[in-house]
């Protein structure tokens, strides 16, 4: 009934396994692949013709984690898998960058790539397992694809690079100083495709060489899918690309010396118009036959790309004037707006971000709910991109795809420069309002963020800058690397090759590309020019500010303490009653883990000493010999009970009551009295003694000698 094709090798520490013939036939192509006991299905169809009029192309990737797939019921009123979780929404992305640019340029049949999680072994983290098997089935469903490609992760420790770490090594980066790094990249037999990665300040050399590790690490998994593919293939789709050289010739001739002259405007809102006024006067110079033609959109990009990237390797010179190497001019501002706890104004060049930084409590921190199970997170970096930020009237509405990337990557470029949690008790969060957009507003939220945060009074371990640098490379194996790219460079362009970190080194790399690949020479290049780039806009940035400033009046002071973990419950009382207490009468919040971290919040510095001083009478021990101020709680005939420690109570006996002889205590104390005592100690039954008669009672001082 099944005609099954399996191919497995050993790859790191674990088996890998690629399976085709049992499930889902019907796909053009479908794959199960296997890492450990981690297991992804991955399903490829695609449309058999293309759409009329259709000039783009319509790849869409969907990755899904199951419940099931952990032994997981999820959480909510449903009960089922709702919306894209980020991590879905981010593999997503991270399998679709590297395959879209291998179709069959001119291809724009409808493909779609499902890829959902079957089982998870909660150690191979099943992201690197989707994209191997997304490109398995697009190599074998016979859609013009110029794979395959492979996928790995890479971690870095004391010096040595670690091939697919465990999901645990990978997790919290910011609380493990040995695990410097968390690189994903993805290639052909030849060249490198996509790169994403967290990093905690590794020198230029030594991202380089992660990235040409991987890339040596995905070689035998390249190989596997080629293998695989030899048995089970199914026959190439028959796809001729369109040739359209005597209509881009007419585009050519009709319009591209206006084209030119548009291109040569250095506003960007002014060329935009003229661009689009140059596409109208070639429309009108072109017959009614060439108009109709689908192919006109791509003869057009390709008459723009023509006149952008070749004046830019002949000449050196970019659209907006400026050479290769050089950065657009920068303005930072910070403190704009007097209610929020921090807030700064990055503008570079036409790109602008409005970014404002807010401090919670631990109330505030995300709770994440992951396969591999629930955890917190105290620092959140939110993106946003409306439509007045180009110019355009569009929809607005939910956080998109781009929206989420974008954040993701200006996050964990500033995670790794975030003060550790025990020393810095706060929730971050950093929302970026891109107001301006031409080129890189991820990397304008980078450098906003920094200065936010430090305007906010976060102690950053060292500012951060972020910049994206652009390619083109021509046929002729020429080339040119650009800093600081504009939007249009970026659409017509090769690369995208964002780069943030420090003055020390780099804490983020993400890239994309658009040609087959790129050489570790073009890369080692690019990473050399965006260092310098990046340290001259650190520089534009310290003349805003260099560290933190002053801590928010409007932000909650919070105060930490430890207590033993066995006085956790005595803090929290029975279903929550003593905790509830504390935090009526003293005002402030109370938060307390697992490990006896108690944050204690409120803009009230009063209110947070109040409930210090009441924590600290649950879970603190009296010292012996220490005086302690008192109430007397009860008479009877042989002395006094005092209430001196929180809820502890001691006996006062009738001899050391006064330096004299009572006939009960009653003589001198009453119920409800204020009195100073001495701690004796603790008898064999673990009783307290109390005395009075060697403390002064007006002034609550020991008396050094007994007073007749």
């Amino acid at each position: 009934m099944f005609n099954v094709t399996t191919k497995s090798m050993q790859w790191g520490e674990e088996k890998l396994t690629l399976e085709t013939g049992k499930i889902a036939r019907q796909a053009d192509g479908c794959v199960i692949a296997t890492l450990g006991e981690t297991s992804v299905l991955c399903a490829v169809t695609f449309a058999k013709t293309q759409k009329p009029g259709q000039d783009f192309f319509p790849l869409t990737v969907h990755y899904g984690e199951k419940y099931y797939a952990a032994g997981k019921v999820p959480g909510g009123f449903f009960k089922r898998e709702a919306r894209p979780t980020e991590k879905e929404t981010l593999t997503s992305r991270l399998i679709d960058r590297p395959i879209r640019p291998l179709f069959v340029p001119g291809f724009k049949n409808e493909v779609l790539v499902i890829c959902t999680v079957l089982s998870h072994d909660l150690v191979n983290d099943p992201d690197m397992v989707a994209m191997i098997g997304a490109s398995a089935a697009l190599t074998i469903s016979g859609v013009p694809f110029m794979g395959p490609i492979g996928a790995c992760r890479v971690g870095f420790v004391d010096g040595e690079y670690i091939l697919n770490p465990e999901i645990d090594d990978m997790h919290d980066l910011r609380n493990k100083p040995e695990q410097r790094l968390d690189l994903v990249v993805a290639g052909t037999k030849d060249a490198v495709m996509m790169v994403e990665s967290e990093a905690y300040e590794l020198t230029e050399e030594e991202m380089l060489g992660a990235v040409n590790f991987a890339h040596e690490q995905i070689q035998p998994v390249i190989d596997l899918i080629i293998d695989f593919a030899e048995d089970c293939a199914k026959e190439p789709f028959d796809y001729q690309p369109a040739d359209y050289s005597e209509l881009y010739e007419a585009v050519a001739k009709a319009g591209e010396k206006l084209m030119r002259k548009a291109f040569a405007i250095t506003d960007k809102q002014e060329r935009t118009t003229a661009v689009a006024e140059a596409r109208e006067a070639i429309k009108a110079a072109l017959t009614d036959e060439q108009l109709a033609d689908e192919n006109l959109g791509s003869a057009m990009k390709k008459l723009e790309a023509s006149i952008l990237r070749g004046d830019v390797v002949k000449t050196g010179k970019r659209i907006d004037g400026r050479d290769t190497t050089t950065v657009r001019p920068i303005t930072s501002e910070t403190g704009l707006l007097p209610r929020t706890h921090g807030s700064a104004l990055f503008t570079r060049g036409e790109t602008q971000g409005l970014v404002v930084t807010t401090l919670g409590t631990g109330d505030d921190e995300q709770m994440i709910d992951a396969l591999q199970g629930m955890y917190k997170s105290n620092f959140m970096l939110h993106y946003n991109f409306p439509p007045y930020s180009v110019g355009e009237v569009g929809r607005f509405g939910f956080t998109g795809r781009r929206e989420i990337g974008h954040g993701k990557l200006a996050w964990r470029a500033l995670q790794a420069v975030l003060p550790p949690a025990t020393d810095f008790p706060y929730t971050i969060r950093v929302v970026s309002e891109i107001t301006e957009s031409n080129g890189s507003s991820s990397m304008a939220s980078v450098c906003g963020g920094s200065l936010s945060m430090m305007d906010a009074g976060v102690p950053l371990k060292a500012p951060v800058a972020g910049v994206a640098m652009g390619l083109i490379l021509e046929d002729s194996g020429d080339y040119a690397i650009l800093t600081d790219i504009l939007g249009d460079e970026d659409h017509l362009g090769d690369m995208d090759f964002k780069v943030a970190g420090t003055d020390k080194g780099i804490t983020s790399l993400q890239m994309d590309i658009k040609v087959a690949g790129i050489t570790p020479d073009i890369m080692d290049k690019a990473l050399a020019q965006a260092k310098d780039a990046r340290l001259h806009i650190l520089g534009e940035m310290a003349n805003a500010l260099t560290e933190a400033g002053e801590f928010s009046a409007h932000a909650p002071r919070i105060e930490t303490m430890q207590i033993p973990t066995d006085k956790i419950r005595e803090v929290i009382g029975s279903g929550g009653k003593v905790i509830r207490e504390i935090v009526e009468v003293s005002g402030a919040k109370v938060d307390i883990n697992d490990e006896g971290i108690i944050k204690i919040a409120s803009p009230n510095a009063e209110a947070i000493q109040k409930a210090y001083d009441m924590i600290n009478s649950i879970v603190a021990e009296p010292e012996e010999g220490k005086i302690y101020r008192g109430k007397v709680v009860k008479i009877v005939d042989f002395g006094a009970f005092v209430n001196f420690f929180g809820k502890r109570d001691g006996l006062v006996h009738v001899s050391q009551i006064e330096n004299r002889r009572l006939n009960h205590p009653s003589d001198v104390l009453k119920e409800g009295q204020e009195v100073w005592v001495k701690l004796l100690g603790f008898d064999d039954r673990g009783k307290v003694r109390l005395a009075m008669k060697m403390v002064d009672q007006e002034t609550g001082k020991e008396i050094t000698e007994d007073k007749e």
